[in-house]
């Protein structure tokens, strides 16, 4: 994969999430996230290319729920998701978590 900088921020975090591919749900962690990706480890192998929806539990807050996402990367049961479908709410919080 080439070089490329992030047009986004990425912010570490250590959350639980469930992820759904398809009928299939997998449970695993977020490890960092931006506006318009994520980091997550999970027991329900993805593949790029692959779209998922994502349920993140945050400590003490709201989960945010991202509607469609899409696998860019794969390194074991490491992926890199990129949004797609987010609603302008959690669109809001998630430039607020980021600000913060």
């Amino acid at each position: 994969m080439p070089f490329a900088l992030r047009p986004y921020r990425r912010s570490p975090v250590h959350c639980s999430v469930t992820y759904h591919a398809g009928p299939f749900q997998g449970q695993g962690t977020v490890w960092n996230f931006s506006l318009n990706g994520w980091k997550l480890s999970g027991d329900l192998p993805l593949q790029v290319g692959q779209t998922c929806s994502l349920t993140v539990n945050l400590p003490n807050q709201e989960s945010i729920v991202v509607a469609t996402a899409i696998v860019r990367w794969v390194r074991g049961q490491e992926y890199g998701v990129e949004t797609l479908v987010v609603e302008k709410q959690t669109q809001s919080r998630l430039e607020h978590l980021l600000n913060d």
